[in-house]
């Protein structure tokens, strides 16, 4: 079964410390890609921006500083509001966006309830593929039997 858990918000594009304007989002987790969460940014062009990153680091990201390179997250106070800042790093720009504390808070438990932590493994179906992957098949008779095994009778007779 494959569960969704999405939500719409609006979140702020920092431009300066003066200045930031709306960018409405959609955070998207499908239990079918367990460790991701996905973010869309609706920036007003004919394709809409999007970014994955591992859920872990938002989950995290909630009470504390983390993550390095292209995704950090960090929760923090502008004026009397809570928000979870994140920084993109891509070749195409960077952006820091401030998103709201609350919500996101929320919708990252949601994906907790559909997909405990540490029980994303069993729903890629590894184990699965894997067996699939290593079942001999009738033709691989040939590659797994002795090929020397017929020659010995003839060996003695010539």
């Amino acid at each position: 079964m494959n569960n969704v858990v999405e939500r719409e918000l609006e979140v702020k594009l920092v431009l300066s410390p003066e200045r930031s304007v709306p960018v409405p989002a959609r955070l998207s987790y499908l239990s079918a890609d367990p460790y991701a969460v996905h973010i869309t940014f609706h920036i007003g062009s004919d394709t809409p921006v999007h970014w994955t990153f591992a859920r872990e680091l938002l989950v995290e990201g909630v009470f504390r500083p983390c993550g390095h390179g292209d995704v950090r997250i960090w929760p923090t106070r502008t004026g009397n509001r809570q928000v979870i800042c994140v920084a993109l790093t891509s070749p195409d720009g960077d952006a820091l966006l401030e998103m709201p504390s609350t919500a996101v808070a929320a919708w990252t438990e949601r994906t907790l309830r559909v997909v405990p932590p540490g029980t994303e493994s069993a729903l890629l179906g590894l184990d699965g593929a894997l067996a699939e992957l290593l079942t001999p098949l009738p033709a691989d008779d040939l590659w797994l039997g002795d090929p020397w095994s017929s020659d010995e009778n003839q060996d003695g007779d010539a």
